[in-house]
């Protein structure tokens, strides 16, 4: 029994932790977009040009 008093408070105390991380994270905008970045991958990005590379 002794178990159970330990357990129950650990148990909710992480259920509240997940919960406003949660409703955080979604304030805050992470959840806004969640197709493109598996579209990001798909496009083709040109290359970055560095000093050395630039065409004067």
């Amino acid at each position: 029994m002794s178990v159970i008093t330990v357990m129950l408070p650990l148990a909710l105390l992480l259920g509240f932790g997940f919960t406003a991380a949660f409703i955080w994270m979604a304030a805050k905008g992470q959840y806004d977009d969640l197709e493109t970045p598996a579209y990001r991958l798909l496009l083709e990005e040109e290359p970055a040009e560095t000093g050395s590379q630039r065409k004067a």
